[in-house]
């Protein structure tokens, strides 16, 4: 199975995309929650770029190696990564929330030769005990504080550099990204993506998802250190031309809403989590969201409820989408497609995703199997460093088996059914938790919930549900009882919550998705108890 069109030529550096757009358009808009504003245009961050990219060469970096960077949503951000790139540098993208523990692992492993580092969080690398032979620069960039011993400063490593930098001559497999998942169980696996994957990548999504215009503002919220951040806020905006918007504060679902009104932003990509606590907002009709034009969801798969909300209150349907950081958005509501209310959309290239059987094998429509992508998909990850066997343990036939349940229907339309080990068995019965929270959120006094299996002794194990009530709501018996009845109504009646138990947060991952898994363990430690 061949996709022509997505396969990049063989000399090819993913910058190159980001340099074809006006040198006098605006590139970046940012804004910290101080209300300090900036901009930069298109031709000004390629400077800047181009002045980090002769510094780090001077330094000696040479194409191949590996530089861990772990820096905030601001404008330095995005020319750090273009000035990496264009040196034939792997960027492993970090976040800030990481550890000594987490950072150690990644630089030995990696055996990354430098690290760029915002000021204020310097001390987890410093933390750090174990010997790291690879590393030569620890590069921070500053921001009114004095550096400790062995830092050297990147606007001092821009002072004097050349305006312009010829691209060092990466070919289309030349590893461009290694991110580390953020797994719940053991080590991270380092999934390695190169400057081809980028070419396929944006043929993929801008096209079919994004519909990103030049003449847009996109607001893609997704924080620098993840996959997400190079999917859309740095690749897809900058590769089509647009104007991005980068904001740099906490989430507050009235402050996100007002932003969105005051700077007209026409294309949002939000997390689940966001359009969630944005839609229970009180006096969410007096925003004015007319600007927006294009909103997608990805992370994890978002209540109908959410979606009918913005629908009714600012006639904008959310388009839900579903990847991976081994690939890219592989499934969703593509752009001028027939929406299928509740589903995950459709594969966003024809024969890339099947539902898989234990072999494999694609499976009959409304049979629930594994989500899996064609082994020859340009946008897939080529190994897992340093563990090439692994890749070959995920693959089943022709697929790469991605750990995500679903059935297909007959028009090809995806149906989320859960994780692998998501997935509840009570008394035979079959159930995704999802469609379980779905209900739960169409009450009015459920803020956040998750649903997992709790042991029994009778049923093997039941339905629990973990719910985070709205502020002014307040949990009890007899809410519980209202809300068991609330789902029997919504679903078939034995997939209700058995257990309720009401909690003031749900267990997330930095990148805010819920951690399940914890209160799967939590269940199980209490029935050994």
């Amino acid at each position: 199975m061949e996709h022509p069109h997505l396969i990049a030529p063989e000399i090819y550096n993913l910058t190159s995309e980001m340099e074809q757009h006006p040198a006098d358009k605006v590139a970046l808009k940012f804004l910290n929650e101080h209300q300090q504003c900036e901009e930069i245009t298109y031709g000004k961050l390629l400077q800047q770029a181009n002045r980090l990219a002769g510094g780090l060469s001077q330094l000696g970096l040479r194409k191949g190696d590996k530089v861990l960077v772990m820096v905030p949503r601001r404008i330095i951000t995005y020319a750090i990564y273009m000035a990496c790139l264009k040196l034939g540098l792997a960027i492993i993208p970090s976040s800030e929330m990481l550890r000594a523990k987490d950072l150690s692992y990644r630089l030995r492993h990696s055996e990354a030769r430098a690290v760029i580092a915002w000021s204020k969080i310097l001390g987890e690398v410093d933390k750090i005990s174990e010997d790291l032979p690879a590393l030569d620069f620890r590069i921070a960039v500053t921001e009114d504080s004095a550096l400790s011993g062995g830092w050297l400063d990147l606007d001092a490593l821009m002072d004097g550099q050349q305006e312009d930098f010829t691209t060092v001559a990466t070919r289309r497999d030349d590893i461009a990204i290694l991110a580390y998942t953020s797994g719940t169980t053991g080590n991270p696996k380092a999934v390695v993506h190169s400057h081809g994957w980028a070419y396929a990548h944006l043929r993929i999504v801008s096209s079919q998802w994004l519909d990103i215009r030049e003449s847009d503002t996109v607001w893609a919220t997704a924080a620098p250190g993840w996959q997400k951040w190079i999917w859309s806020p740095f690749l897809t905006v900058l590769g089509n031309g647009a104007t991005g918007f980068v904001y740099n504060g906490a989430f507050q679902p009235k402050r996100y809403l007002q932003l969105l009104q005051d700077h007209g932003i026409q294309v949002l990509c939000c997390t689940p989590t966001e359009y969630r606590l944005m839609a229970k907002t009180e006096g969410l009709g007096q925003y004015d969201l007319s600007k927006l034009r294009c909103a997608v969801s990805a992370g994890e798969p978002l209540n109908q409820e959410v979606i009918d909300t913005f629908q009714r209150h600012f006639d904008i349907t959310i388009r839900d989408g579903y990847g991976q950081t081994e690939s890219t958005l592989i499934i969703g509501t593509l752009k001028d497609t027939p929406i299928r209310m509740g589903s995950m959309g459709q594969a966003i290239e024809p024969g890339i995703v099947e539902v898989v059987d234990e072999h494999g094998i694609p499976v009959a429509p409304g049979v629930v199997g594994d989500i899996a992508v064609h082994l020859s998909m340009p946008a897939l990850f080529h190994t897992y460093y340093k563990d090439p066997e692994r890749k070959g343990k995920s693959s089943q036939g022709d697929y790469f088996v991605t750990g995500d349940r679903a059935r297909r229907d007959e028009d090809g339309y995806f149906w989320f059914e859960g994780r692998g080990d998501d997935i509840i068995i009570s008394s035979g019965y079959t159930i995704g938790p999802f469609e379980v929270e779905e209900a739960l959120m169409k009450h009015n006094s459920v803020k956040e919930c998750a649903v997992v299996a709790s042991p029994d002794e009778i049923r093997g194990h039941i339905v629990k549900a973990f719910i985070v009530l709205k502020d002014e709501v307040t949990g009890s018996p007899e809410l519980a009882k209202e809300l068991q009845n609330h789902v029997k109504e919504w679903t078939a009646p034995y997939k209700y919550p058995r257990k309720i138990e009401f909690i003031t947060d749900l267990p997330k991952t930095s990148s805010g998705k819920i951690r399940r898994i914890e209160l799967r363990e939590q269940e199980l430690r209490t029935a050994r108890e």
